[in-house]
């Protein structure tokens, strides 16, 4: 029997039906020339074939008696392969705007606890004659070695795929025939083990402690007592931050990796700082459209890996912290610098303390008491009136830099949807693939019904961003940037014209992996595109994705 760690764990106690805890992806796929078979079908074969590669695809939860300990998981031998792979057709005219709201709809629904917690859709009638496959996971079972085995299984590097290893004999099945007594044993057996482990690094986690609430001594031998001038203790309260329904509303951005990396290296940051800075430009537009946008500065809950190198424990081993998004600074470039000094800082301070973060915390009676607590905390409306742990999550996810194909079909794009939960109704999302980065934005819709135009204020923020960059490079002088006046959400029309418009290549010799997108080109001032590359050959994009979209998704990890 495997025991889910503590970590992981909690994403089971905290989940209901207004916070599912899934994560998923969305992907768009070329069909192979001359395909003619039920791509679902494919698809489904596809998974069965490799199903042995990915141990999640298999396994359910069994819970412990009385839940006096986290559940473990336990092989199903009766999994019903139409309710896991099911077929979905979008209606006339199969827009992409219709394809992130059906992504919206099936992410708000929970998954199964009878069955293995995964269920993919393969969504054909996209007027691009393309089909989609969007995935969800349980994060409980979605750690970093789940993913990388998951994406094994569903993914190749060419059309033809490879040759699949046969699966080992299975051992005998335990399923739920496991008795009352040998579970009961196992749990408690399991809640000491986690006792110990605690107990061992209280030393480590003291001395960490008192670093943390005892400065160094100086050269003089004095303390600096002074709190460092960029912390942020507390976040402001928006109209993000409340408790949300199950209702979710979902976009899908994608902006060039070259131009990415060509703004961070232009103003010194890292590729991660431009992610959060575009995303801080987006939000402090619409709060002020909303005339709800506070003095203080946003707040950003950032994952951070615990995981140590060359650790390969199927665990979830994250922690996060929380970066000043500097929503009070007006001028993009100062705001980027001012959130590169921030995520320093909050850098510096994990790597002293993550080495002694316990994952597998024990806790009596853990499911029913923390769900317990949580389910009083929404009732009690205690989101609404207590300071958020921050005001948006922001996460950066490495994704694979190469072409991908799954069930023979080449993988265009690759958008992450991630979790929103109540006092952060938005969760942005960020993947690498193929030479583009692709934007997932998840957000409750009664709490952001406006996602789109939050999703187009980001893309303007990047174009604002590469101009500065373009034009600090070329010597036009200091690299501020004026707030644009006029951003209008671009047009279906627009879009499928985009969809076969000639990309144009990346600024920088990091672009030889990928072309840049339509909608960059758009954004860069006439006087500055001499500055950029010639005309290059067009990826296919969706129609109907707005300038910069390409539904996609990240089945093989997630954040």
């Amino acid at each position: 029997m495997d025991h889910l760690s503590g970590m992981d764990a909690i994403f089971l106690h905290l989940e209901a039906p207004e916070v599912p805890m899934h994560v998923g992806s969305l992907m768009v796929l070329n069909l192979p020339e001359g395909h003619d078979d039920n791509f679902v079908e494919v698809v489904k074969r596809h998974i069965q074939e490799r199903q042995h590669l990915a141990p999640l695809l298999t396994r359910k939860l069994v819970k412990m008696p009385f839940d006096l300990s986290d559940p473990a998981w336990v092989p199903d031998e009766h999994i019903d392969w139409d309710y896991h792979v099911r077929a979905i057709t979008l209606p006339k005219p199969g827009s992409n705007t219709q394809l992130q709201a059906l992504t919206a709809r099936l992410h708000s629904s929970l998954l199964d606890r009878s069955r293995p917690l995964w269920e993919l859709a393969v969504i054909d009638g996209l007027r691009s004659g393309q089909v989609a496959i969007y995935i969800k996971v349980h994060h409980s079972g979605m750690d970093g070695q789940a993913g990388v085995a998951l994406g094994a299984a569903l993914f190749d590097t060419t059309p033809q795929g490879r040759k699949i290893p046969k699966p080992l004999p299975k051992p005998a099945a335990q399923g739920d025939g496991v008795g009352m007594a040998e579970l009961a044993a196992s749990g408690l057996k399991h809640t000491a083990q986690q006792y110990v482990k605690l107990v061992k690094m209280l030393p480590d986690m003291a001395r960490v402690a008192k670093s943390m609430l005892v400065p160094p001594r100086d050269a003089d031998g004095q303390r600096d007592w002074s709190l460092p001038k960029n912390l942020q203790l507390l976040s402001p309260r928006t109209p993000l931050n409340k408790t949300i329904t199950n209702q979710r509303a979902f976009a899908a951005r994608t902006v060039p990796l070259a131009e990415m990396k060509y703004v961070a290296k232009a103003f010194g940051v890292t590729v991660n700082d431009v992610v959060m800075a575009a995303t801080a430009g987006a939000l402090r537009r619409y709060l002020k459209d909303l005339n709800a946008l506070p003095e203080k500065s946003l707040t950003a809950g950032v994952p951070v890996s615990l995981r140590e190198a060359g650790d390969g424990s199927a665990n979830n081993q994250v922690s996060a912290v929380v970066i000043p998004l500097s929503t009070d600074e007006a001028d993009p470039v100062k705001r980027l610098h001012k959130i590169r000094d921030a995520s320093i800082l909050s850098k510096g301070f994990m790597g002293r303390i993550k080495a002694v973060i316990p994952t597998d915390l024990p806790v009596l009676a853990a499911p029913w008491v923390i769900s317990g607590l949580a389910a009083m905390t929404a009732r009690a409306g205690l989101y609404d009136r207590l300071p958020p742990f921050s005001n948006v999550a922001i996460s950066n996810v490495p994704g694979l830099q190469q072409q991908l194909y799954c069930a023979g079909a080449e993988v265009v794009c690759n958008y992450p949807v991630s979790i929103a939960f109540h006092g952060m109704a938005l969760n942005v999302t960020v993947t690498s693939y193929n030479g583009r980065m692709d934007y997932g934005l998840i957000a409750c819709r009664r709490t952001l019904p406006q996602i789109h135009e939050l999703a187009d204020f980001l893309l303007d923020e990047h174009r604002q961003l590469l101009a500065a960059a373009q034009a600090l490079n070329e010597g036009a002088g200091p690299a501020v940037t004026r707030q644009s006046q006029t951003e209008t959400r671009p047009s279906e029309a627009r879009s499928d014209a985009a969809a076969t418009a000639p990309r144009r290549r990346p600024p920088s010799k990091e672009a030889a992996n990928g072309a840049a997108s339509p909608v960059s080109t758009a954004s860069v001032p006439r006087s500055r595109r001499s500055a950029r590359p010639k005309a290059g050959k067009a990826a296919a994009v969706p129609a109907g994705a707005s300038a910069a979209e390409a539904p996609s998704a990240e089945a093989a990890a997630a954040a």
